[in-house]
């Protein structure tokens, strides 16, 4: 049982789990990653995406992807975390908090000064074991997105 930076051969099991955690929140219809996607934003000339895997008797069961962001107050960057999963029949055994603590020290180690992830409200397992770590919810924040026609639309929109 061990956590790693993710490696190019990682790219289809990581996939997949991308595919389970989706399953899992029910949104599967909506994931359009592909292999040479996570390969080019994980391993291109410049990545903006980094990950870390868990894996079990050489076999990857479990994953977190992330980025940089930025803090104007604290002047300093941080991680956001874009996914933390751990296969169901591997939850409990540690690797979810070792996927977590090893990004927190990513942050300590580079000075960054937040990691900081978005969690469903109904999603109370994740929620507990977030907790759990210390975490605390940002009461008050309200998630906004565009994405695709909207995002499309607002794109083409001209000042008047």
């Amino acid at each position: 049982m061990s956590v790693r930076p993710i490696r190019p051969d990682d790219v289809p099991a990581v996939v997949g789990l991308v595919r389970e955690l989706a399953d899992y929140e029910q949104a599967l219809d909506e994931v359009r990653l592909t292999e040479e996607q996570l390969t080019a934003c994980l391993f291109g000339n410049s990545p903006a995406l980094h990950g870390h895997v868990a894996e079990v008797g050489g076999r990857v069961v479990g994953m977190a992807l992330w980025f940089l962001n930025f803090s104007t107050w604290r002047g300093t960057h941080g991680v956001h975390l874009e996914d933390l999963y751990v296969q169901p029949q591997h939850r409990g055994t540690g690797l979810g908090r070792e996927l977590l603590r090893t990004l927190a020290q990513v942050c300590t180690d580079r000075g960054y000064s937040r990691l900081e992830w978005s969690v469903l409200d109904w999603n109370t397992p994740s929620i507990d074991f977030y907790r759990a770590a210390g975490a605390v919810p940002m009461d008050g924040w309200t998630v906004f997105r565009l994405t695709d026609d909207a995002l499309a639309s607002f794109a083409a929109a001209r000042r008047g």
